[in-house]
């Protein structure tokens, strides 16, 4: 289960009305989309399917490129940057951006390389994975012909869209997303399974994670909903996802998008930043430590590695910092994190603390669910009536492709 440490953070925000997160739970479990809510359950029968393709994908390939935009993408890269890899070793991932360079530099990678290919969309009306498909499926007809079925798999929506029937047409690997899970909320589908189980990770672990989260932890998420609805009626409108484990980067990432695009609407919500420490703290620390003060900060902690490394003795120059010898860097990390917290909270910065157990499959299927509940909740008490939907995605996608489609070659 998931720690949670608001203490820090109460004292800025004043009384939580926690009842209020219950009644928005109750409203939030009660929508069309919260299909995400059953998944930990619901995918144990995807689970051979998903394994066999995965263990295919490993033994043929040397590289997968993952195509996928937004929760397409960003939840499989999470899962796959936190974790060790036991399976495909090189991952690269398209349909993202709309860089030429990009795709060219991606190219070329592929070059001397057997690889495979996951395109994802639940829509499959999102431009980027469109033009990044077209470019990997040349790619994939030149190098395998007739065997091109073999190395592409497609994760679409379980309704009617132009990439499902491709893929049912083409013999391509057809894996699907239940149409009550929103794009974001889709880590633990395929979307973010398949590409897992392509690295090696332990798929069952990660729902097994999930599931005892959903059964023991909706109480502690609610809290964390509950307290950061306090601190923004308070005065404070950004929170940062700060984490001192650069391999969980991606998953601040994921963690942005799935707050950004479910509490950003109607001129309010909560703005999501995130931040790599502590080498960001020689970028964003001034600004954290003396910056505006409406910004609150919420601190995800792992335990410490089984296979961390020491820091060994320096015999070689007197640098001042003999008193590093010897001792594990995890335990400078730790010592790192706690003076952050402590320094930002005199600055006068409201800090949460998560603390998860170890970087494992299990955990970060936990802190996966944790945050998808907490957001559903979180959005209901500040007043935002459909978390699962994304207005302003689509205002800027309907505008390109007009724009495109009227566009002379």
């Amino acid at each position: 289960m998931i720690g949670l440490n608001t203490d820090a953070a109460v004292s800025f925000a004043g009384v939580i009305n926690v009842e209020a997160a219950f009644t928005a739970e109750r409203i939030a479990m009660a929508m069309p989309m919260s299909g995400w809510t059953r998944l930990p359950d619901d995918m144990e029968r995807e689970l051979p399917r998903l394994r066999e393709a995965g263990q295919k994908i490993a033994e043929s390939s040397d590289a997968l490129v993952v195509i996928g935009a937004g929760g397409s993408s960003l939840g499989a890269r999470a899962l796959i940057e936190a974790l060790p890899p036991r399976g495909v070793r090189e991952v690269y991932f398209a349909g993202d951006n709309l860089s030429g360079s990009y795709m060219s530099r991606l190219v070329s990678r592929l070059a001397n390389r057997d690889f495979s290919v996951i395109a994802t969309s639940k829509s499959g009306t999102t431009t980027e994975p469109a033009a990044a498909l077209r470019v990997l499926l040349k790619l994939l007809r030149e190098r395998y012909g007739a065997q091109l079925s073999d190395r592409l798999y497609i994760v679409a929506g379980d309704g009617g869209s132009a990439l499902r029937s491709f893929a049912e047409t083409s013999g391509a690997g057809l894996f699907g997303i239940p149409e009550s899970v929103g794009g974001r909320y889709s880590v633990l589908t395929a979307a973010g399974l398949l590409p897992a189980a392509a690295r090696g990770l332990d798929i069952a672990e990660i729902l097994r994670g999930a599931r005892e989260e959903s059964q023991h932890g909706t109480v502690t998420a609610l809290r964390y909903a509950a307290v950061r609805q306090s601190l923004y009626s308070a005065g404070y409108r950004t929170e940062i996802f700060a984490s001192f484990e650069p391999d969980a980067r991606s998953l601040g990432e994921w963690w942005k998008q799935l707050f950004g695009e479910s509490e950003g609407k109607h001129s309010g919500g909560i703005f999501p930043a995130s931040v790599s420490f502590t080498g960001d703290l020689h970028s964003m620390g001034q600004y954290i430590q003396e910056g505006r003060r409406d910004i609150f900060e919420t601190i995800v902690s792992f335990g410490e590695s089984a296979v961390g490394a020491v820091i060994p003795d320096n015999s070689e120059f007197d640098d001042g910092f003999q008193f590093l010898d010897g001792r594990r860097f995890d335990a400078v990390n730790e010592t790192a994190r706690d003076a952050v917290k402590a320094a930002h909270l005199a600055g006068g910065v409201p800090v949460m603390e998560l603390t998860v157990p170890g970087a494992t499959e299990a955990s970060l299927g936990a802190l996966m669910f944790f945050f998808e509940y907490a957001c559903a909740v979180s959005a209901i008490i500040g007043g935002v009536a459909n978390p699962f939907d994304q207005p302003g995605v689509e205002a800027y996608k309907r505008i390109m492709l007009d724009t495109l489609k009227n566009f002379a070659h």
